[in-house]
C-alpha cells in the first residue's frame, strides 16, 4: 500500500516509520514495503531506491520492523517502474504547448496553407464532437486524460530501450535493498506499471519484446534473473504480477498461468497475484488532475468497494488464482503462490490454505483496518478483531495523494500526546495501541 508518507525527494521519514512500526507490532508473517521506485524520477512523496543515498533510511525502515515485532515479522519491498504521465491539460493549453500540428490536421479541416499558429488557434475553437473527427485516437486521449507514456511508444529512444536499461536498474536497486538488512524482494509486475505493460495482451511492441506470450514474458523473466544473479540463490526473490488486466483487449487468466509457469520455471521464490488497477479503462480525470488507475471497472476489480454487484467485494481474485496455482503445480513447480484482495476474516483465509486455492495469503486494507488482527487471531482474541468496511474511505485519499488511514480510527484519541497528525490536524496518522 502506498500511504503517501514520504518526501517529494523519496526518503524514509518518521511517519515512514511509525506506519512500518505499526504494522510490524502485530506481528504479521511478512510485511511488503510499499512500492518503491528505482530510478531518479519525481513521483510526489512515493519512496525511492535509485540511488545509495536512500540505503540508510531503509537501514533504519528494516531494524524498526524487526525491533518493533520482536524479530517475527519478515520485511520484503516492492520495486516498481513507471513511465511518464501528465495531468490533464487546459484545452488551450494542450493546442497551443503540447499538439504535434501535422499536415493530416490541415487536411482534415480544410486549412491546407495555414500556418501552425492559425491550425492551433482553430483547434481551440471546436468542441468535443468536432475535434473527434480531426484528432487521432492517441490525441483525444492526451487531451482528455493527459498524456501518458506506453511500453509501445518505439519512436522514442528511451522507450526502445527499456529492456537494456530496466533489468540493471532493478538489479542495482534489489542490491540496495540486501544491503539495507530488508529481508526480500517483491517484482512489481503488476497493474498500470511498466512491466505489467510489457505482459500485457496489449504490448505490440514490434521487437521481440511485443506480440506473442514468449516475447511479452521476456523482459520479466530478464529482469529477474538479473536480480538473481547480483542477489544470490538464497535471497528471497519473487514478483506481483496479475491473474487478469480486466480490460478490454488485455491478458486474461490464460496468459497468467502461461506467465505463472515461466515465472516458476525461471526460479521465483514466490508469486503474488493480484488483478486490474490500468489506466485503459480509467474515469476521465479533471482538469489539472492526472489519471487514477483504480477508478474503471479494472480498478474496482482490484480494490472491490462494499458498493459491489452481485459477487460481492470478498474474494474475487480467489478463483482466478487458484486456476494458475494449478496450472503452475501440473507442470511441476511447488512455488509457494499468494492471494490477495478482500480476504478480511481468518476462516475465509484459512478456507483458501486448506482447499488449495493458493499458499499464502495477504491482507492489506483490512490490516489498514487493524494491523492487530493477525496477533489477536493467533492469541484466540478474533472477536476484538477491529473488521474493514471496505467504504474506500482509503483507497479515495490515496487519489488523491493524501496520506493514506482508516475511518475506523483516524479520529480516535485525538487528544492523546506526541500523536503524528494530519497536517490540517484533523486526523491521527497511525491505529491506536492494543495490548496483548
Amino acid at each position: 500500500m502506498v500511504p503517501w508518507r514520504s518526501t517529494e525527494e523519496g526518503v524514509v521519514t518518521d511517519k515512514v516509520l511509525a506506519w512500518y512500526e505499526r504494522f510490524a507490532q502485530g506481528r504479521p508473517g511478512c510485511i511488503v514495503i510499499e512500492a518503491t521506485g528505482i530510478r531518479e524520477i519525481p513521483s510526489g512523496p512515493l519512496l525511492r531506491i535509485g540511488h545509495d543515498r536512500f540505503i540508510p533510511g531503509l537501514k533504519e525502515l528494516a531494524d524498526t520492523v524487526r525491533r518493533a515485532s520482536k524479530g517475527q515479522t519478515k520485511l520484503f519491498i516492492q520495486l516498481i517502474d513507471f513511465l511518464s504521465i501528465r495531468r490533464r491539460p487546459e484545452p488551450k493549453k494542450y493546442f497551443e504547448r503540447f499538439l504535434s500540428i501535422t499536415d493530416d490536421h490541415r487536411t482534415r479541416i480544410g486549412g491546407e496553407n495555414w500556418t501552425e499558429q492559425k491550425v492551433r488557434d482553430y483547434l481551440s475553437t471546436l468542441d468535443q464532437a468536432e475535434l473527434d473527427t480531426i484528432l487521432t485516437t492517441r490525441e483525444i486521449e492526451d487531451l482528455r486524460m493527459g498524456a501518458r507514456e506506453r511500453v509501445t511508444d518505439l519512436q522514442f529512444s528511451h522507450i526502445k530501450e527499456l529492456p537494456q536499461v530496466l533489468p540493471d536498474l532493478f538489479a542495482d536497486a534489489a542490491e540496495r535493498a540486501q544491503k539495507s538488512g530488508i529481508d526480500g524482494i517483491e517484482l512489481h509486475y503488476a497493474h498500470a506499471y511498466t512491466m505489467a505493460s510489457f505482459l500485457s495482451r496489449k504490448n505490440d511492441r514490434t521487437d521481440e519484446y511485443g506480440g506473442s506470450l514468449e516475447n511479452r514474458a521476456r523482459l520479466p523473466l530478464e529482469v529477474f534473473a538479473r536480480v538473481r544473479e547480483r542477489l544470490g540463490d538464497k535471497f528471497p526473490i519473487g514478483c506481483r504480477f496479475l491473474s487478469d488486466e480486466c480490460i478490454e483487449g488485455g491478458s486474461d487468466v490464460n496468459d497468467a498461468a502461461y506467465f505463472g509457469v515461466e515465472l516458476a520455471n525461471a526460479g521465483m521464490d514466490f508469486l503474488s497475484l493480484s488483478r486490474g488497477g490500468k489506466f485503459d479503462d480509467a474515469k476521465l480525470p479533471g482538469v489539472g488532475d492526472a489519471a487514477y488507475p483504480y477508478t474503471g471497472q479494472s480498478g474496482y476489480e482490484c480494490m472491490p468497494a462494499y458498493i459491489s454487484d452481485n459477487f460481492g467485494p470478498f474474494g474475487r481474485n480467489i478463483a482466478p488464482t487458484a486456476f494458475i496455482r494449478k496450472a503452475i503445480r501440473d507442470a511441476g513447480f511447488d512455488t509457494p503462490i499468494v492471494v490477495a484482495g478482500g480476504i478480511h476474516g481468518f476462516e475465509h483465509a484459512e478456507k483458501i490454505l486448506q482447499s488449495g486455492e493458493a499458499d499464502i495469503v495477504a491482507s492489506a486494507r483490512q490490516a489498514l483496518a487493524d494491523p492487530d488482527w493477525f496477533l489477536k487471531v493467533k492469541l484466540g482474541r478474533g472477536h476484538e478483531v477491529r473488521l474493514c468496511t471496505y467504504s474506500n474511505y482509503c483507497e479515495g485519499l490515496d487519489q488523491k495523494h493524501k496520506i493514506v488511514t482508516c475511518k475506523l480510527w483516524d479520529r480516535t484519541d485525538m487528544d492523546q500526546v506526541g500523536i503524528q497528525k494530519s497536517d490540517d490536524g484533523k486526523r491521527r496518522l497511525v491505529a491506536p495501541a492494543w495490548s496483548e
